[in-house]
């Protein structure tokens, strides 16, 4: 069971570490053909921080770097409008090139039919790979401010050889400070295949995982980032009996004895623009399981699995049960995928529409 702590004395319902890119979208169109850009901001620890703060309207932080010029304060000014807080963002003076230090750049189109999404990321060097232990004032943020719960994830983990090390003293801190931690697997090939690929993910994330309370992932995640089989995997994950999640789950609990809930995804892309759409929780011994959305249609499908996290922390925070958590998680994710961009644009009203299973027809 999650203690968490009260709201009051916690200036921060949650804290996020990593790195924010800007998003670079050719809309209908490919990222090597097109001649315009729509630009977002996003990356996958801070999307789930700002979901908390726009769709359910709790106080959420950002700890993070970027490099002081142009293009990082027009990152700086989306996240203005997310309503994140800034005040433990680090700021790093640009050489005026990129040599020592720059800002992360993500060109995603979102794929349609049989053509599925394509990311290219340009993130190398960025401020937020270079920190290191003692960079920021973990006390400060889960002492004398206070926060009830604390996110990061593999993507943060990977993108050096000392983020790891911020992120193990990030949670040692939040544990002295009796503050939640959850961590996403969130697994990316592309991140680790320079840096010791596949085995050095699970090195890292096996080391991580004994300080994590609450983790996340897909049903890939477990498998790449951890190194845990899940028997039964086919084609199609809605046919998929939850009894080998349980099975696997089961696995990763008994190995990391401070865990208190594992919650994956899980999807099915027929194509990319009609995916079947679930979760399961897994909380004090029971596996709970989301309603299953058979071909949901998607319009962005990047970010859902961050509103899936931020959902399901929030029904954790609003001190409901695992089942209401996950399925508010589930909602939230299915909606985030019909908007573009990384990060939400519903509403908690409209979370809550779709898990009463309330139909789609006109609002006026």
């Amino acid at each position: 069971m999650l203690t968490i702590k009260p709201k009051s004395g916690c200036q921060w319902d949650l804290v996020s570490l990593g790195e924010v890119m800007l998003r670079l979208d050719p809309g209908d169109g490919r990222v090597h053909t097109t001649r315009s850009f729509q630009v977002w901001e996003g990356g996958g620890e801070y999307n789930v921080a700002r979901g908390l703060r726009r769709c359910f309207g709790l106080n959420t932080a950002l700890v993070s770097a970027f490099a002081d010029n142009p293009v990082g304060r027009l990152i700086q000014d989306f996240i203005y409008q997310g309503g994140v807080d800034q005040s433990h963002v680090r700021w790093v003076p640009y050489d005026g090139v990129g040599r020592s230090v720059r800002n992360g750049l993500n060109f995603t189109e979102r794929g349609f039919g049989v053509r599925a999404a394509v990311g290219c990321s340009d993130r190398g060097n960025t401020a937020i790979s270079q920190v290191k232990p003692g960079d920021f004032d973990w006390d400060l943020i889960f002492g004398r401010e206070g926060a009830r719960w604390f996110h990061t994830g593999g993507i943060f983990a990977a993108l050096s050889e000392t983020t790891p090390l911020v992120a193990r003293e990030a949670m040692q801190a939040a544990k002295r400070h009796g503050v939640i931690v959850s961590y996403d697997l969130n697994y990316r090939e592309s991140l680790w295949k320079a840096i010791g690929g596949k085995k050095h993910a699970q090195e890292v994330n096996r080391e991580l995982a004994s300080y994590v309370d609450v983790m996340l992932g897909n049903e890939e995640d477990f498998t790449a980032a951890l190194g845990f089989e899940v028997e039964g995997v086919d084609a199609n994950l809605s046919k998929l009996d939850p009894e080998n999640f349980r099975r696997m789950i089961e696995r990763v609990v008994a190995k990391y004895a401070g865990l208190k809930v594992v919650a994956t995804t899980l999807r099915n892309a027929r194509t990319a623009t009609i995916n079947d759409w679930g979760a399961v929780c897994y909380s004090d011994g029971k596996l709970h399981r989301a309603t299953n959305r058979e071909n949901l249609e998607i319009y962005d499908r990047v970010g859902g699995g961050d509103s899936f996290a931020s959902g399901l922390i929030y029904g954790f925070l609003a001190g409901r049960d695992p089942q209401w958590a996950v399925e508010c998680g589930a909602a939230h994710g299915a909606l985030a995928m019909t908007t573009p961009g990384d990060t939400t644009m519903v509403t908690l009203a409209e979370v809550e529409k779709v898990m009463k299973g309330i139909s789609a027809r006109v609002a006026r």
